[in-house]
């Protein structure tokens, strides 16, 4: 096989499932390992993809970030799955954050027959929480159209009038280097208080945000806990960073 057409076999696999490995390049290309492995530095180097431990993934602009609707309708199994094992771990009495996602939405429908106590800085949330009758404070501040998410300066004198029993958060992107990262800066913001008034911490991420960096750092992986259906072969390496939980869509 050609370079050129190994080269566009590669990119299309990652395209695909969106983090490959190695082993799976040199079955579906039927190259040898030094082959793929000297593929992938030159596709790095060109930008087309990004290495990662054992093979490689899709690259995407670090302040790019995805409608509401692209993030609702990407991956929907996974993050119901992920979702479910999210709200089995919130108990009667306790006060959440759950923070403008579209995992953390999914989220919602199976807190209903719980007695809590809502925040949420997620303008499109509120409806499925009040449809749900789950008591619920919505925070003040600047809409972003793009995600319905609520931020800003007021926004985060809102939070912290409040201490939280768990908060749930959703990310654009984890590494073991870079930590939990997501596009907007001001968001980040509301991401990191949140972590820091809450007594158990925990990250919605589903496979696609493994070994992705956004523009801005919310906080170090050791500081909450991961839900996730990654399987992948990182993720020895991220258990030893955190608590990943794994469920299974």
């Amino acid at each position: 096989m050609l370079t050129p057409e190994r080269h566009r076999l590669i990119l299309e696999l990652i395209e695909e499932h969106h983090t490959v490995t190695i082993k799976q390049l040199v079955e579906h290309t039927t190259s040898s390992e030094s082959t793929i492995r000297r593929d992938l530095d030159q596709l790095e180097q060109l930008g087309k993809l990004k290495r990662v431990h054992g093979g490689a993934s899709l690259r995407q602009a670090t302040s790019e970030e995805p409608t509401l609707l692209e993030k609702t309708t990407k991956n929907h199994q996974e993050k119901t799955s992920i979702a479910i094992m999210a709200a089995s771990l919130v108990r009667d009495g306790d006060c959440i954050f759950i923070d403008a996602g579209s995992t953390t939405y999914e989220m919602i429908p199976h807190l209903s027959d719980k007695d809590i106590t809502v925040v949420t800085n997620g303008l499109n949330h509120l409806h499925a929480l009040s449809s749900h009758s789950i008591p619920t404070y919505i925070l003040g501040g600047f809409v972003k159209q793009r995600t319905k998410a609520i931020i800003g300066t007021m926004a985060l004198k809102n939070l912290e009038q409040y201490r939280y029993d768990q908060c749930f958060l959703g990310v654009n992107g984890l590494t073991l280097e870079d930590g939990f990262t997501t596009p907007d800066p001001e968001e980040a913001v509301i991401k990191r208080s949140a972590l820091s008034l809450s007594q158990k911490r925990f990250v919605l991420a589903d496979h696609s945000k493994f070994e992705e960096v956004a523009f801005s750092k919310i906080a170090d992986l050791a500081e909450a806990s991961i839900i996730t259906n990654y399987q992948g072969a990182l993720s020895a390496s991220y258990n030893e960073k955190t608590i990943l939980k794994v469920v299974t869509p």
